[in-house]
C-alpha cells in the first residue's frame, strides 16, 4: 500500500475502490500520524505521518490496500487515539472485558464488506398506527428464562420477533447499541456516557460483528413489519455537527426508522430541518403523560383535566410518545408494589434514581401473598395498560411489563447487569392472562379507529353529525367532572367522525364504585362491553341497561356501539 493525496471530508474513513481516505479532527495544532494494524494484532505494522490539514482536520489516503479489513488508530502527540468516527471497533467483542487503548487493544476497523439488504427500506409506519416496545438489547434475553439460543444479543431480539409480532408490536425502542465502555468502577449496563457513536456494539453480536448483526436485526424486524428506533442520548463532549452526521449515517447505512434524542444535548432544530432526516421519526422522552397517568391511577385528586389533555394529545405534533413505565422509575409491576425505591444494590446508599415515582404499593411493600392485594395490583396494572393504549398519542410498553416483570423495587438499574436488570420471562410462563389482555387491548386499539385517529380530535362536531368527535362526561352524561375531588371520567368517541364505530370508555379511579350515565346511541345501535379491568369478559349481548352502568372501584370499562 502507498500513501497518496487525501481529502478532508468526509470525516472518518471512506473506502473508494482500492483507496482508503482517513480524516480526523485534531485540536490544538498537535502532530498526528496514522497507525495501521493487521487484523487482530495489537502492534502496528506501519505508521504514516498526516501532514496535510485544513483547520484542525488532518487527512491522508492509502492506495493499493488490498482486500483485507485492516485496523487502524491515530498517534496524536505520542498518545494512541481511536477514531471517534470509527464505523466499527476491534477488541470489544467480549462484554465486560476491560481494554486499554494505550496498549492498542481497541482499534478502528476499515469496513468494506458489502451487505445485501434484499430490497429492504425504512417502513414509515404512520405515528398513529404505532404500538412501541422499549427494550435493552442485552437485558431483554440475557436471563435463562428467555429460553433462546443466543442470549443477550441482537440475534436474541430476532429470536423474539414472532413473540412481539403476535403481541401486536410494530416498533421497538432500543437503548444505546453503539460502542460504549461498560467496564469501570461500576458496570455501565445502560450505555450512557462517552461512546463511539458510529460503531454498533460488537458485544451485542453473537459472533462479535456488530455491523452485520445490527443490519441483520433491522432487516429481520422490517420483514415482520416492525420499525427499529434507536435511543441516542449522546454525551455532552460530542460536537453538535457530529450528532447530526451520526443520525444520517444510521438512517442510510442501517435503515434505522427513528431516533430518541435528549433535546438538552442534541441540536434538535438542526436535526429536524436536515433534508436527509425529514421523514425519519425524531422522538423525545417526556414525563408529562407518565406523571399525570400515574397520579390518576393511584387516585390523586385534581387530575381529570390533565388526563383529558393527555388522552387526546397527538404524538406526531411534538415527537413524544406515551408511557407509564420506562427504564427510569419502576417497572409497571413495581409501580403497584412499592411506595419507595429500593436501590441499595447500586451502592449509592439509595440516593440515586428518582425520589418521586407517584407509585402506590396497594397495601404492602414488595411481594405479597394476600389475595386482595394481588387482585388489586393486577387490576391496577390492567388500568395502566388501558390508560396507555387508549390514549391517542403513540403508546410505548416497557419490555416485560406485559408479564409482571419486576426489578425488586430498583428504579434505576443502570449498573445492574444481572437478573435484577434483566427481563424475567418466567412471568409469561406462569401466568399468561395479563399478556393475553394486553394483546386484546392492542387489537381493540387497531380495530376501533377512534383510539388512533390520524389527526388530533378537537372536541367539536366537525362533520355536522350533531355529536363532537370526542366528548367528556362524569357520572352524568355531557357534564365534565370539574370537582377537584373527582376521580371519574367518561370519554365518548363518535364513530361518525372517524370510522363509524362509537366507543365509550369509563375511568373510575376512585376507591368506591360509581354509576355512570351512558350517552344515547342511534336507535339501531346498542352498547356492548369490549373489555374491563375487573375481570368482566367481552360479551355478544348488549348491556342490559343502556342508560346507566355501574363501574366497580378502580376499574376501567370499554364499551362499543354495535
Amino acid at each position: 500500500m502507498r500513501k497518496v493525496q487525501g481529502r478532508p471530508l468526509p470525516l472518518g474513513v471512506t473506502v473508494t475502490g482500492d483507496e482508503v481516505n482517513f480524516s480526523v479532527p485534531v485540536t490544538g495544532g498537535k502532530e498526528c500520524s496514522l497507525l495501521m494494524y493487521h487484523p487482530g494484532k495489537t502492534a502496528p505494522f506501519a505508521e504514516y505521518p498526516m501532514a496535510d490539514s485544513v483547520g484542525e482536520v488532518h487527512y491522508m489516503a492509502l492506495r493499493d490496500i488490498g482486500k483485507r479489513d485492516y485496523e487502524y488508530n491515530y498517534m496524536i502527540d505520542g498518545e494512541v487515539v481511536t477514531d471517534p468516527y470509527a464505523r466499527a471497533l476491534a477488541g470489544k467483542a467480549r462484554w465486560g472485558k476491560e481494554t486499554d487503548r494505550r496498549e492498542h487493544e481497541v482499534r478502528g476497523v476499515i469496513c468494506r464488506e458489502a451487505y445485501d439488504w434484499e430490497g429492504d427500506h425504512t417502513l414509515k409506519i404512520p405515528w398513529n398506527k404505532v404500538v412501541a416496545y422499549s427494550l435493552h438489547v442485552r437485558g431483554y434475553t440475557k436471563d435463562p428464562s428467555s429460553r433462546i439460543k443466543k442470549k443477550g444479543s441482537f440475534e436474541g431480539v430476532v429470536e423474539k420477533l414472532p413473540y412481539l409480532k403476535e403481541l401486536g408490536i410494530n416498533q421497538i425502542h432500543c437503548m444505546p447499541v453503539y460502542e460504549f465502555e461498560e467496564c469501570g468502577l461500576k458496570c455501565n449496563y445502560w450505555g450512557y456516557g462517552a461512546a463511539f457513536c458510529f460503531a454498533p456494539k460488537s458485544a451485542y453480536a453473537s459472533d462479535g460483528d456488530g455491523v452485520r448483526s445490527l443490519k441483520n436485526t433491522v432487516k429481520a424486524c422490517h420483514k415482520e413489519g416492525i420499525e427499529v428506533v434507536l435511543e441516542m442520548p449522546f454525551d455532552n463532549s460530542i460536537p453538535r455537527q457530529m450528532m447530526a452526521e451520526c443520525l444520517r449515517y444510521y438512517m442510510m447505512e442501517y435503515h434505522i426508522d427513528g431516533f430518541i434524542l435528549n433535546p438538552s444535548v442534541a441540536p434538535v432544530d438542526v436535526i429536524c430541518q436536515d433534508p436527509f432526516l425529514k421523514r425519519t421519526k425524531i422522538m423525545y422522552h417526556q414525563t408529562g403523560f407518565q406523571n399525570v397517568m400515574r397520579r390518576f391511577l393511584k387516585g390523586d385528586e385534581g387530575m381529570v383535566s390533565d388526563v383529558i389533555y393527555w388522552l387526546r394529545h397527538n404524538s406526531e405534533s411534538d415527537g413524544t410518545f406515551n408511557y407509564i413505565a420506562n427504564h427510569t422509575g419502576f417497572t409497571l409491576n413495581d409501580l403497584v408494589s412499592y411506595d419507595s425505591k429500593h436501590n441499595e444494590g447500586n451502592g449509592e446508599n439509595n440516593q440515586d434514581g428518582p425520589d418521586y415515582n407517584f407509585s402506590w404499593n396497594c397495601g404492602a411493600e414488595g411481594p405479597s401473598r394476600k389475595k386482595e392485594i394481588k387482585a388489586l395490583r393486577d387490576r391496577q396494572i390492567r388500568n395502566a395498560f388501558l390508560l396507555t393504549l387508549l390514549a391517542q398519542g403513540t403508546p410505548c410498553i416497557l419490555a416485560g411489563d406485559e408479564f409482571y416483570n419486576s426489578q425488586k423495587g430498583n428504579n434505576n438499574v443502570y449498573c445492574q447487569d444481572n437478573p435484577t436488570g434483566w427481563v424475567n420471562w418466567n412471568g409469561l410462563l406462569r401466568e399468561s392472562k395479563l399478556h393475553d389482555f394486553v394483546k386484546k387491548i392492542i387489537e381493540i386499539r387497531r380495530t376501533y379507529g377512534v383510539f388512533c385517529p390520524e389527526k388530533e380530535m378537537l372536541g367539536a362536531d366537525r362533520i355536522g353529525c350533531g355529536v363532537p368527535d370526542v366528548s367528556y362526561h362524569g357520572e352524568s352524561a355531557w357534564r365534565v367532572p370539574s370537582e377537584v375531588s373527582s376521580r371519574q371520567l367518561g370519554v365518548y368517541y363518535s364513530g361518525d367522525a372517524c370510522d363509524g364505530k362509537d366507543c365509550y370508555v369509563v375511568y373510575n379511579m376512585h376507591w368506591l364504585a360509581h354509576t355512570f350515565a351512558l350517552p344515547a346511541l342511534p336507535k339501531e345501535k346498542k352498547w356492548h362491553i369490549l373489555a374491563a379491568t375487573d375481570g368482566i369478559a367481552e360479551s355478544d349481548e348488549p348491556v342490559k341497561n343502556q342508560k346507566r352502568i355501574e363501574v366497580k372501584a378502580r376499574t376501567i370499562v370499554i364499551l362499543a356501539g354495535k
